[in-house]
């Protein structure tokens, strides 16, 4: 990282599914459900698509059984990047409320 660049900033839409990512690789519903409400069905292939493009996170097709119908599921999973602007945030999180 150059002396210049900043890390990317989190909203909580993007720590609610950096948080849940960072213990197993989950797909879009099931990243809804376990936000408490923090998330919604309406908007988060839009929220992980922007978090995609960011490199926070990335997706893959899901491996669809025989005889499946519609589109496979994407898995999606954190990336370093991820996991280091989460890290930066819980320890600013952290200093903030010391302070």
């Amino acid at each position: 990282m150059s002396q210049h660049q900043q890390p990317p900033r989190l909203s909580e839409k993007d720590v609610s599914v950096l948080q849940q990512l960072v213990t197993r690789d989950k797909y879009g519903l099931e990243l809804v459900a376990g936000s408490d409400g923090v998330l919604s069905k309406n908007a988060i292939y839009v929220q992980l698509g922007r978090m995609e493009e960011k490199g926070l996170i990335e997706g893959r097709p899901e491996a669809a059984p025989a005889g499946a119908m519609g589109p496979p599921r994407r898995i999606y999973k954190v990336t370093g990047l991820g996991q280091r602007a989460l890290s930066a945030h819980e320890l600013m999180l952290a200093q903030w409320r010391v302070a």
